[in-house]
């Protein structure tokens, strides 16, 4: 540690450039704290999983259950589709070559679909084939042995957006200035969270069914839905909480095997 405060000092003596010292300085602590890393979880998905980290989401829930066990990373990414979100996660998860020299990716959840369902002509709209294209992608990413990203030791969780309160949607874009146009269908959305059950199905991983819990929490009403999503498309912190009744009960969690405790998602 004292070597590396040495080097730090010596770069900021030798170029006084601010700039140039910030950026180092990760790299640094990198070194010098890598021994202490812990494993992660990394969340793979849209603003639905950008916005984990409010209040009641559950990047701050899955941040507090695995306190010193595992760290969290969020690659939460507003307005992203699978499209747009599959070079990112190219780029954002360590090649095979990389992988000894960082801390495991223990868990892997992947959520996506709420801006993949968007109405055309949104830009933010991907046909279902090429959803369902995309997400596989990702999973054998990791899966597939001959893949540079392919991670034995990481659990995936494919998760399904969400339903949609179409008219809370409608009104929410309706009030802007200038107004929008709705975006958002019920039954459109539907399609795009079956399609994501059929993959996590067909490539063997786990599947955390939002849509359903979200949908039977409401009573299967629509129009209930208010109480789960603050304008009709992302959750609230009573929407992030609500619980699968068919996952198991959180218990403590193992690190060797700490996806047996994913019974809040």
């Amino acid at each position: 540690m004292d070597r590396a405060w040495r080097v730090f000092g010596y770069l900021i003596a030798t170029y006084g450039r601010h700039h140039l010292v910030i950026s180092l300085f990760p790299a640094l602590l990198k070194v010098t704290m890598s021994s202490a890393d812990q494993d992660v979880i990394m969340l793979l998905g849209d603003s639905i999983t950008q916005g984990g980290w409010k209040a009641g989401g559950f990047a701050q829930e899955l941040a507090y259950k695995y306190a010193r066990k595992l760290d969290i990373i969020n690659r939460g990414m507003s307005g992203y589709n699978t499209d747009w979100g599959l070079p990112v996660f190219e780029k954002c998860f360590a090649k095979q070559h990389e992988q000894q020299h960082l801390p495991k990716v223990r868990i892997l959840t992947i959520w996506f679909g709420a801006n993949d369902a968007a109405v055309q002509p949104s830009p933010q709209y991907v046909p279902i084939p090429q959803f369902v294209a995309n997400l596989t992608k990702m999973v054998r990413m990791i899966t597939s042995s001959s893949s540079p990203w392919h991670s034995p030791s990481t659990h995936i969780i494919l998760m399904t957006p969400p339903p949609v309160n179409s008219y809370m949607r409608a009104a929410d874009l309706g009030s802007r200035d200038p107004p929008r146009p709705a975006d958002r269908d019920f039954e459109t959305t539907k399609k795009y969270a079956e399609a994501v059950v059929d993959v996590a199905k067909k490539e063997g991983v786990h599947l955390a069914d939002i849509w359903t819990a979200v949908y039977d929490a409401a009573g299967r009403d629509e129009q209930a839905l208010g109480r789960y999503l603050y304008d009709g498309l992302h959750p609230n912190a009573a929407g992030y909480q609500v619980r699968n009744p068919e996952a198991p009960t959180l218990t403590d969690v193992d690190p060797a095997e700490p996806w047996r405790g994913l019974g809040h998602l």
